[in-house]
């Protein structure tokens, strides 16, 4: 069973990074431009633009906010945690708002969250169950896969 489409552009994306400072990753730039966004720079939290990027790619729609991790909270359809597989939409509590990101497995207490804007890089990170707020799948599309039992692996501490 294969991965679904927008989980696999996601995938081949990881490691991209922000720049610190005055110049900004132009991967990301170039995603703010495709989506239309206001602005330019890569310090200004990406999280909902590598998920709506991804989602676009792979030639699915996407929120009108979907710069707001918590927009994401009701797009598609609601995946029952029980139902969960690679490629569900992840929506997270965080100080200070929100974080988005795909579910590629979990363990017992975390999701592993394959993410943008997880330590300022794309990449694949743990983060509570207990702050999941929203399991979503794009509508109208199988849910392939099942479960996955990971384990290891460092807990996030900065989605921002």
């Amino acid at each position: 069973m294969s991965d679904p489409r927008w989980l696999v552009i996601a995938e081949k994306l990881v490691g991209t990074k922000e720049i610190p400072g005055p110049a900004h990753s132009k991967v990301i730039q170039g995603w703010l431009s495709k989506l239309r966004a206001w602005w330019r720079d890569d310090e200004t939290p990406w999280c909902g633009v590598f998920v709506a990027h991804c989602m676009a790619e792979a030639g699915l729609p996407y929120p009108k906010y979907y710069m707001r991790a918590k927009a994401w909270s009701d797009y598609g359809s609601l995946l029952r945690r029980d139902r969960v597989a690679p490629g569900a939409i992840l929506v997270f509590d965080r100080a200070g708002g929100g974080h988005v990101g795909f579910y590629v497995g979990e363990d017992t207490g975390h999701y592993y969250v394959l993410g943008g804007n997880q330590g300022n890089a794309v990449n694949i990170m743990k983060l509570g169950k207990s702050r999941l707020v929203a399991c979503r799948w794009p509508k109208d599309e199988p849910v392939l896969g099942k479960y996955v039992f990971m384990k290891g692996g460092k807990v996030s501490a900065n989605e921002a």
